[in-house]
Formats: structure tokens, sequence, C-alpha cells
């Protein structure tokens, strides 16, 4: 079950249709224990019917990051989104999660827990960078 402090207007999560696929949805609203989106059944749910949406690295392509090129000596499962000229967020696909690194040159250096869901990308990048493409 997700808490309710984890996730934010904006983020996308998944939950059973009425013919038990996962339908996965943004969050247009949160409030005593519901979740709201106006494409949901009586527009809200439950939180305990409502679960994350698992990371992966077809994600952070989607939201403008680029995988290392082994080419100019980066690391190709290091993923970077460059958010202005001289800072960048780069992200470790260690296959089971992605963690947060720095780059410096003895190499990367983890910091932070390791993202397991989109959610937790989402709520990372938006509070970094404040971009809406992000969180909308």
């Amino acid at each position: 079950m997700m808490d309710e402090t984890d996730i934010r207007i904006g983020n996308m999560v998944w939950y059973y249709d009425y013919n038990m696929l996962e339908t996965p949805f943004r969050i247009e609203g949160i409030h005593e224990g519901y979740i709201y989106n106006s494409g949901l059944p009586r527009s809200k749910l439950p939180l305990e019917k409502v679960h994350p949406i698992a990371l992966e690295a077809d994600h952070l392509l989607q939201f403008g990051f680029l995988p290392g090129e082994r080419e100019y000596g980066e690391d190709p499962s290091v993923y970077t989104y460059k958010y202005t000229h001289k800072d960048s967020l780069h992200m470790l696909d260690t296959g089971d999660a992605f963690q947060p690194v720095s780059i410096s040159g003895n190499g990367v250096t983890p910091y932070g827990r390791p993202l397991h869901h989109l959610h937790q990308l989402q709520n990372l990048c938006y509070d970094l960078t404040r971009d809406s493409a992000f969180i909308q």
C-alpha cells in the first residue's frame, strides 16, 4: 500500500479496473484517504486500491534522460538529465532499482535511496528541477 505522504498531484499510479486490468492514471487530487481523478469510477478511489508503477528505463527516456555513451567514456547504465546549463541529474540502473548518483573524476558516488517506483522519480525530479514535465 502507498502512503499518502509519498504521492502528490500529478503522480502516475495504477488500479485494477472492473475487468481486473492494471489501469494507469494521473492523480488529480488527494484528500482524506482518497485519490481523485475524473476518469476513475465515481471520480475517486480509496488509497488502499492505488498501486505504484514500477520504474523502468523507458520512463527515464520519456522524461528526457539519456543513457551514457561508451564512445565518450560514459557508463551506459548511467542515465543523465541536464536541467540547467551546468546541473544534471544522474541515475544508475542497478538492475532492480535506479540509484541517484553524482559523477566525479573518481567514478560514480551514490546518494539517497534507490528508486523503485515512477512516482518516486517524478517527486525527486520535480523537487530538484521544478520542471512541470515531471508533475502535470
